[in-house]
């Protein structure tokens, strides 16, 4: 990012604001909280391991891939609901921006903060509890575990797939198209692209960028 803007566009900000990671909270435990090397979600590979294992003594092979993507699929309709409807919710009152930016504003405001380009503890920790809590109610043992752990495995690719979009290149075809999208959502269209590892639900729900939505080819 140059920081160089199409004709009659609005500037686009400075690279150093882009990777700037201010502090959140007063306390600085609390603020280290909200920082995280992006490898933090790879922790998620044991409790996925554990679900598998629990879930190989009750299920076929074929039995066990159906549930996990079932899992795979709540979790990609989740990350579309929650970004869409959550992060991008505007709270009213100053309490209210204040959540926002926490929660989510922060984000769109230094995208290319390393540190904060995957969930921290304080976000993923009671998003999976919660997404535990609730599988379990509706599907019970033993479904919940393969259910579970296909789940667990959306978050981690999301996750990762989020960061390597904002700090690496692409290799592919399908990683350019990717980048493109989160881009045009970060810097044209923040009302749109909301899927970021499943942005075929932006389509689903009428929510995806129009090709001549492109950002400023340095974005890319």
């Amino acid at each position: 990012m140059t920081g160089v803007s199409e004709p009659g566009a609005p500037p686009l900000p400075r690279p150093d604001t882009l990777a700037a990671s201010p502090r959140l909270f007063k306390n600085p435990v609390l603020d280290k909280l909200s920082r995280v090397h992006w490898t933090f979600p790879l922790v998620y590979l044991v409790p996925i391991v554990l679900l598998l294992w629990e879930s190989a003594r009750e299920f076929s092979p074929a039995a066990l891939v159906a549930c996990g993507l079932l899992g795979y699929a709540i979790w990609t309709l989740s990350e579309y609901l929650v970004h869409r409807y959550m992060f991008h919710w505007e709270f009213p009152g100053a309490i209210g921006a204040n959540i926002h930016f926490l929660i989510h504003g922060i984000h769109h405001a230094h995208p290319s903060d390393p540190l904060r380009l995957v969930m921290p503890p304080l976000m993923s920790a009671p998003i999976v509890a919660l997404a535990w809590a609730v599988i379990s109610l509706v599907f019970g043992a033993p479904l919940k575990f393969p259910v579970m752990a296909g789940f667990l495995m959306g978050y981690v690719i999301y996750d990762e797939l989020h960061y390597h979009l904002h700090n690496r290149q692409p290799r592919t075809r399908i990683g350019a198209w990717l980048r493109w999208a989160h881009m045009v959502h970060h810097f044209r269209n923040p009302e749109r692209g909301f899927g970021i590892s499943a942005p075929y639900w932006d389509y689903v729900f009428g929510t995806a960028h129009n090709r001549v939505e492109k950002p400023d080819a340095s974005a890319l």
